[in-house]
């Protein structure tokens, strides 16, 4: 297997709602297991995700967490996801539905490089930039 690079997104309890619907918007195979299902003994989080990814089609992967009690959690200060290609990737598809409930930043406009750029963060706090190609 090749290395790869890949963003690893934590959530103060949403994670599977946040996966589940990054799942809807790009498809592919997600995968979850629970703080639970690692036997920890802790009653408030046994259904927290303890680890999730998500292997999309287009070849992207999401990994993601719940924070676990007394573990800080500050959203949108350490990571952006960004998805870059063509044109004919489905890159507008997947900006308009990240926009819902989220807050544009920058919108998905001809920049002065010539591509389609946008930036915003999604109604679960995660920044994203979406780089469409020219060509």
């Amino acid at each position: 297997m090749a290395s790869r690079l890949n963003p690893y997104l934590s959530f103060d309890g949403n994670a599977r709602e946040a996966m589940e619907a990054y799942q809807r918007i790009f498809g592919g195979e997600l995968r979850i297991t629970t703080f639970g299902e690692f036997g920890a003994p802790d009653e408030s989080i046994k259904d927290k995700v303890m680890h999730a990814m998500l292997e999309t089609p287009q070849g992207y992967t999401l990994m993601a967490s719940d924070t676990p009690p007394g573990m800080p959690f500050t959203p949108g200060t350490t990571s952006t996801v960004s998805i870059s290609g063509d044109a004919g990737d489905n890159l507008r598809e997947f900006w308009d539905k990240l926009a819902e409930g989220a807050t544009i930043n920058v919108p998905l406009e001809k920049q002065m490089w010539g591509d389609e750029f946008g930036q915003l963060t999604d109604r679960f706090g995660v920044p994203w930039m979406v780089n469409v190609t020219a060509g």
